[in-house]
């Protein structure tokens, strides 16, 4: 049994919920597919028998996210946990030690690229009965349409970081690809002309490719082992993990 946790990476694809608090179950890939997760729902999925999970996106602000503890305790079950993307990279860049498999360029940034700031990957999206449309674009989308214009000679290293620095200041409610040429037009000739064919959506890429890996229609390279750091790891059961059990 396996299990999809996705929102706005993949909005506009048979893989998302038509309703908030709704499965779509597609039987035709072995899959079920939910909303971005929450604290406690990986758990769920566990004690529902789900033993292949992929973690995309998840929820943050109005309610906990996801445990670092609940998906060690999927490891610990013998689950497989992949996590792209979004929520699922930071996740995976924490718990890849343990055996949890990070895919994609927005997990290797935060698991060896140097990336800490968790809120480069927020956005702002309509709920499951509009396809979790984003109304707002990463900063991970960001850097990896700016790294594009950079490569291509359409902009130069210095207006990169401009853009780049300008992009960060907006609050990321607010961050859209208009409001941010709107920032540099001052500094720079032509943005939105130099920019837009570059832009790279790595998040959607990314899930893409978690996609492949959950559904097996490529090969997504050796599973991950856990460091040898955390070998033999047990998992540990506290009693704030206790509290979300009941």
């Amino acid at each position: 049994m396996k299990i999809l946790f996705a929102g706005p990476s993949l909005s506009g694809t048979e893989f998302v919920p038509k309703r908030a608090g709704e499965d779509r179950v597609l039987p035709e890939y072995g899959l079920t597919c939910r909303g971005p997760a929450k604290c406690g729902d990986i758990t769920h999925a566990v004690d529902q028998g789900f033993r292949v999970i992929g973690l995309v996106d998840g929820r943050f602000e109005d309610v906990a996210a996801v445990w670092h503890k609940e998906i060690l305790h999927a490891l610990s079950q013998g689950v497989v946990v992949y996590g792209a993307a979004s929520m699922g990279a930071l996740r995976a860049a924490e718990c890849h030690p343990f055996g949890m498999i990070g895919i994609g360029a927005v997990f290797e940034r935060y698991a060896f690229g140097g990336l800490e700031d968790d809120a480069a990957v927020a956005q702002v999206h309509a709920p499951a009965e509009f396809g979790y449309v984003a109304f707002s674009e990463a900063m991970v989308t960001i850097d990896a349409t700016l790294d594009a214009a950079l490569a291509a000679g359409s902009i130069s290293r210095d207006e990169q970081a401009l853009a780049r620095t300008k992009a960060d200041a907006v609050f990321f409610k607010e961050r859209t690809w208009r409001r941010i040429f709107d920032a540099v037009s001052s500094d720079m000739e032509r943005p939105a002309e130099r920019l837009q064919p570059h832009i790279r959506n790595i998040k959607r890429e990314d899930a893409e490719a978690l996609l492949d890996a959950l559904l097996q229609r490529k090969h997504s390279g050796p599973l991950a082992k856990v460091s040898p750091a955390f070998s033999g790891w047990q998992f540990n059961e506290t009693a704030q993990w206790r509290k979300l059990r009941v």
